[in-house]
């Protein structure tokens, strides 16, 4: 069974974080292509390992990315 999940990926410093929000799974890389392969693993690791229980505790149904236009200063 395959699960379509969100990655958020941001620059921090000198490499990227790539956030799941669905499970709130969190990994890192010096690229964004090895940030989101961390992130594929770290996903990977936590369906292999969980509880079933843990997993439906922790996943989200609905996750929605947009952007929002603010007034600053």
């Amino acid at each position: 069974m395959t699960r379509h999940l969100t990655a958020i990926i941001e620059r921090e410093d000198d490499g990227y974080v790539a956030l799941c929000p669905e499970v709130d799974i969190a990994s890192q890389g010096d690229t964004v292509a090895e940030a989101r392969d961390n992130l594929e693993e770290a996903l990977e690791l936590f369906f292999e390992t969980a509880s079933t229980t843990e997993i439906a505790d922790r996943l989200r149904a609905e996750v929605y990315v947009t952007s929002v236009e603010v007034a600053v200063g």
